[in-house]
């Protein structure tokens, strides 16, 4: 599992247009791939992660202060460019495994008292946010080993 996290002073993600998910305080924004042998132990594990990292404003966690998420699927982070010019796509799970998984990451996160709004799985989105520091982090759970 490879996450994207940005902190972010506001966020949405649109489908032709239209809203469909929105962050109005200071939170985070989550890209989220899904690769072939993730679990939800997994995706249990990168939600703990990310809910209690302390990287906002003051050194604190989102669980510290009720910090809103945005959460939208993105298989394009598991490219494979180190051949040609076109990425290939084998490394992120299709759709029938991706999908459950990514909703059991949202419902974890929301298990653990985050509010989480999403885009739509599958869809084209634009996401738009202002990115506050900037700070990005790209989690990948192949870094972890055995180790929490």
């Amino acid at each position: 599992m490879r996450v994207v996290l940005q902190r972010a002073k506001s966020a949405n993600v649109s489908i032709d247009g239209e809203i469909v998910g929105k962050i109005d305080s200071p939170g985070l924004v989550l890209l989220v791939g899904i690769t072939h042998d993730d679990t939800p132990e997994l995706t249990r594990r990168m939600a703990e992660k990310i809910w209690k990292l302390r990287i906002l404003e003051g050194e604190v966690s989102a669980s510290d202060v009720d910090a809103p998420v945005l959460a939208v699927s993105q298989f394009t982070l598991y490219a494979n460019t180190r051949k040609g010019r076109r990425p290939s796509w084998n490394q992120a799970a299709p759709g029938e495994i991706s999908e459950p998984l990514f909703n059991q990451f949202v419902e974890d996160l929301r298990g653990l008292g985050a509010h989480v709004e999403t885009g739509k799985f599958g869809a084209e989105m634009q996401v738009s946010l202002v990115n506050d520091g900037p700070v990005t982090i790209i989690l990948d759970s192949a870094d972890w080993g055995s180790a929490k």
